[in-house]
């Protein structure tokens, strides 16, 4: 029987009230997981796969970031950070999870699960703080030129100069999401790229709290945590011990079709990581997690961590 607890902590940006969710085993607890979610989406999707860990005596724990899920105060805010900072709050709130994770479960490994945008954060994470986790598991990540970043931030700042940081911009959401689709057979809905299993689309297209167009302040947040990731010196600074898992689809327009997944591991190899793993899954699409096979997935993340026991 998995046990849940919800609970708050105060965040870096010292406004907001970060929401999360911890699914918590019966038994004695071998290990604990940092679960940091994608944009446009919120911690409780990961119901299924924390509860599945949870089963295994692994504790798994995620917030909802700033401009997500229960950690915003009213919808003018949902994908939304900040008015200036926003990426550097996302990862120092990671921190401070961190830390409680530690006092909680002492002794144990913790390791660092970020999807997506999550991954993204998780790889500002492992430059900043070198060494505060025993493990990093890299979901639908990718890799994006500087130049590219450097277009998108500029943009977003256009838009926010003249329409301000929380304006919803059909033409950022075009450029950044907007070619997801190709590639996709046959697509329904313009969500159709997330995974295979048409289940998980419809109830991610009906939940008011994913989906949603990205205000500019996050655009120009993001862009600006993708920059600061491509970098190598940024690379060269994460602890050269840690063992590093990516998953992905090989029909993942995120991770360039399962290219820039490979980009991005070898990127790793590069600076000196010792252990590095990656894991393509044939066909499967953004969500691995979600996908029609997504018990071999499961597994797979099992076994690798019970590799760190």
């Amino acid at each position: 029987m998995v046990k849940f607890r919800d609970f708050t902590f105060p965040s870096s940006d010292g406004v907001h009230a970060i929401h999360c969710r911890q699914w918590l085993p019966e038994g004695d607890v071998r290990m604990a997981v940092q679960l940091v979610h994608g944009v446009a989406e919120h911690i409780r999707r990961y119901d299924a796969f924390a509860s599945y860990l949870a089963q295994q005596g692994i504790a798994v724990t995620g917030d909802d970031h700033l401009g997500h899920g229960e950690s915003i105060r009213d919808e003018t805010e949902l994908g939304w950070f900040a008015e200036h900072d926003g990426w550097k709050y996302l990862v120092q709130d990671e921190k401070v999870l961190r830390q409680l994770l530690k006092e909680q479960f002492p002794g144990v490994p913790l390791v660092l699960f970020g999807h997506s945008m999550g991954s993204f954060i998780a790889r500002t994470y492992i430059g900043w703080y070198p060494g505060d986790h025993d493990g990093c598991v890299l979901s639908g990540t990718g890799a994006q030129p500087a130049a590219v970043c450097a277009a998108g931030k500029l943009l977003a700042g256009r838009e926010i100069k003249s329409k301000g940081s929380k304006y919803r911009s059909p033409m950022l959401q075009k450029v950044a999401f907007g070619g997801y689709l190709k590639g996709i057979e046959n697509p329904i809905g313009a969500n159709d790229w997330i995974c295979r299993d048409e289940a998980v689309i419809r109830a991610y297209d009906a939940d008011p709290l994913c989906g949603f167009t990205a205000t500019a302040g996050l655009m120009r947040d993001m862009m600006e945590g993708l920059a600061i990731i491509g970098r190598t010196d940024h690379m060269a600074l994460m602890d050269k011990s840690m063992p590093v898992l990516f998953i992905a689809g090989s029909a993942d327009p995120v991770g360039g079709w399962g290219k820039g997944v490979e980009k991005v591991a070898g990127a790793f190899q590069k600076v000196g990581m010792e252990d590095v793993t990656v894991k393509l899954y044939p066909g499967c699409r953004h969500e691995v997690l979600n996908e029609l096979d997504k018990d071999t997935v499961w597994a797979d993340v099992l076994a690798w961590l019970e590799k760190l026991l």
